[in-house]
């Protein structure tokens, strides 16, 4: 009978001894894990089909925006999408050559918790896809046990692959702000051998007509990518495809209270079907856009009951189980920077929170979401130092990566795989940490 310590030694140092050489992020480690997270049947078959969810999702955000400009639909719904951003970035949102598209990479975060699971939001230029990939690999491979990965060994790099159609060359800009990415992303085009793919910088700008981009650099971060413009300017002459796509529209969290808002519910029910529509209001929390404009007396926000959000501050701290966070546009809109969790702070701080969220509102809105406490699991990860397994209660983010391939009607999102990051139990909100556990998952 083979010793599981010894079999969990073996897998851990493959696992650690497979890490290419120039890393795959930078400065960044994590706990390794001889084995994979595991899902249940049902939760894996929902991620199986949540992509087609997303993508209509994304198809009609991108119409919602469109008929609030043309007047056809709410004129405040562009309002808020535009709020904040420079007039050029706004033109070019509208671009009559990129009216039809959409990010081709869709990865929600995913909070497990003793109610099921929330989506608390969606990125459309996430990090990870490279890791991801090595990490399904590497697990497949294991000679101690060979995981059934989801998504397959090959799922993550075949998938990126296929968002890009016919293009000859994939250019891939990262910029200095998502540097720490750089290495992933290295690794991952040198693992594709069916075509050409280069890691650039942003003073790259030797495209060619027929070129295919992959833009992994933010927004609101245009002025530091001196590259920017040009790359725009040959997408909006159809020269390069782009992706994602330079609207900002999508990069924005408070796309979950536009599906939450009660004015536009005839408009996600026709555009998402009654099904998806539905299926979506049961994962994601409910979310508010932190708008000061005073309320008439005899009115409250819907689901809160409060009638001036300055009224989040008389909260108790039972009460304050609600996240703020910056909508987008924003240095601190992404890894996890400028997101404050009402419970987890005492009155003062949380006021302070509250106002700075309402100070915000003219450059860059906040958003107030319900939070799910993510459930503790059980997961273990490899000592090397005293070549142990040690076991550790964690709190699980779940990220699935659909691949979006096809053009219109024909576009289809295909799961490459899920990342797991688990951070110790006392961590209130779970993001990519020294002393969390990185794993695939497997069904």
């Amino acid at each position: 009978m083979s010793d599981p310590s010894s079999a969990a030694d073996a897998s851990a140092r493959f696992i650690r001894d497979s890490i290419p050489a120039g890393g795959l992020f930078q400065g960044a480690t994590w706990r390794i894990s001889p084995e994979p997270f595991r899902l249940g049947e049902s939760l894996a078959k929902e991620f199986e089909s949540l992509g087609r969810v997303l993508l209509q999702f994304y198809r009609a955000v991108n119409l919602l925006y469109r008929r609030s400009v043309e007047g056809s639909a709410p004129a405040w719904v562009a309002e808020v999408l535009d709020r904040g951003k420079p007039p050029e970035l706004i033109a070019l949102q509208r671009d009559p050559a990129l009216k039809n598209e959409i990010p081709r990479v869709i990865r929600p975060d995913v909070l497990l918790s003793d109610e099921g699971f929330a989506i608390s939001e969606l990125d459309s230029v996430p990090g990870g896809i490279g890791l991801t990939h090595w990490l399904n690999q590497t697990y497949a491979a294991s000679p101690s046990q060979s995981w059934p990965v989801i998504g397959g060994a090959m799922g993550m790099r075949d998938g990126f692959v296929s968002i890009f159609g016919k293009a000859k060359r994939v250019h891939l800009v990262v910029s200095e702000e998502s540097a720490s990415y750089r290495p992933e992303m290295i690794w991952l085009a040198q693992q594709i051998q069916d075509g050409e793919f280069s890691v650039r910088n942003t003073d790259f700008t030797e495209f060619a007509p027929g070129d295919a981009v992959y833009r992994f650099f933010e927004l609101f971060d245009l002025a530091q990518v001196p590259n920017s413009g040009r790359i725009f300017e040959l997408a909006r002459a159809k020269q390069v495809r782009v992706t994602p796509p330079p609207k900002p529209i999508f990069e924005e969290k408070l796309l979950f209270a536009l599906l939450w808002n009660r004015n536009l519910r005839e408009f996600w029910r026709q555009e998402l079907g009654e099904g998806f529509y539905l299926r979506l209001l049961k994962h994601v929390p409910r979310t508010w856009v932190i708008d000061p404009t005073p309320l008439p007396p005899n009115a409250a926000y819907p689901g809160l009951e409060l009638t001036d959000w300055r009224q989040l501050k008389g909260l108790s701290q039972r009460e304050r189980e609600l996240i703020l966070k910056v909508s987008g546009y924003s240095p601190v809109a992404w890894g996890a920077r400028g997101v404050y969790l009402g419970s987890d702070l005492n009155t003062s701080d949380w006021s302070v929170a509250v106002e700075q969220a309402l100070a915000g509102w003219s450059q860059s809105p906040y958003v107030l979401q319900r939070f799910h406490r993510p459930r503790i699991v059980d997961s273990t990860w490899y000592d090397f130092a005293s070549n142990t397994l040690q076991s550790m209660p964690g709190r699980v983010r779940l990220c699935p990566y659909y691949f979006v391939s096809g053009d219109g009607e024909a576009a289809r999102a295909k799961l490459g795989g899920v990342l797991a990051t688990i951070v110790p139990a006392d961590k209130k909100i779970v993001h990519g940490m020294n002393d969390g556990i990185l794993v695939p998952c497997v069904v």
